[in-house]
């Protein structure tokens, strides 16, 4: 279950499906890469979160998968995260 508040955000940029695989499949389209991380017992007391969600070089607390990937899709939506332009491996050019 999302806050109330992070379900409104999302709402107002046309994300209306909540569940956490819609959630991680609409995230998945904007950003290439990430890690989500499972704490253990005692960082998820002293940070008080369960999950973290790590996108290049930006850290999203929450208590659930579904909120982890939520908090990861606002920040890309509201445009504090800017994903890596791809750059063309030197190898690929080498040949040309």
């Amino acid at each position: 279950m999302l806050p109330d508040d992070l379900r409104q955000a999302l709402l107002t940029h046309g994300v209306s499906a909540c569940d956490e695989v819609a959630l991680r499949q609409t995230l998945e389209t904007y950003v290439p890469t990430y890690t989500l991380i499972r704490l253990a017992p005692w960082p998820a007391r002293r940070w008080k979160c369960r999950y973290r969600l790590l996108m290049r070089d930006q850290i999203y607390d929450a208590q659930s998968v579904a909120e982890a990937y939520a908090r990861g899709l606002l920040a890309v939506l509201e445009g504090r995260y800017q994903p890596e332009p791809e750059i063309q491996s030197p190898l690929a050019t080498q040949g040309e």
